[in-house]
């Protein structure tokens, strides 16, 4: 929880020019049901990380992960962003995580064993946020 709290700090501090975005779901009652953190990749152009994306275990399976998600890649576009990388552990704790990612037409297009310790890997997520809108990304040769 260190890491998200310092990520929420500066935020806090200097907003957007901190490098993160932070954007809670709240239901009708004002009740916070989970949240997400992004923001822009250093050295890309248009390519933007989902940092954390967190849900109350009530909120799990009720569509919370799907709606915060969706808004990222709202905001990502909004912001001229094409590309949106997740980076996620291959644990079966993360399942949930990686399953909201693959139903949310997200790729897994590299896994990197052992990364976080011994046999838990990195899976890196990507997508196009151009070519799901149906947009081309580039010209025609």
């Amino acid at each position: 929880m260190g890491c998200v709290e310092e990520l929420w700090n500066a935020y806090q501090d200097e907003g957007e020019s901190s490098g993160y975005v932070f954007l809670v779901y709240r239901d009708d009652d004002g009740r916070i049901r989970g949240y997400v953190c992004f923001g822009p990749h250093p050295l890309t152009q248009g390519t933007y990380d989902l940092y954390w994306i967190a849900m109350a275990p009530s909120a799990q399976g009720c569509g919370v992960g799907h709606a915060l998600l969706a808004q990222v890649e709202a905001e990502v576009r909004a912001r001229g962003g094409c590309l949106l990388m997740i980076e996620t552990s291959d644990t079966p704790a993360y399942a949930p995580a990686r399953r909201l990612y693959e139903t949310s037409g997200y790729r897994c297009e590299a896994v990197i064993p052992n990364f976080y310790t011994q046999g838990d890997d990195l899976l890196i997520f990507s997508k196009n946020l151009k070519v799901a809108q149906g947009l081309a990304t580039w010209p025609a040769v």
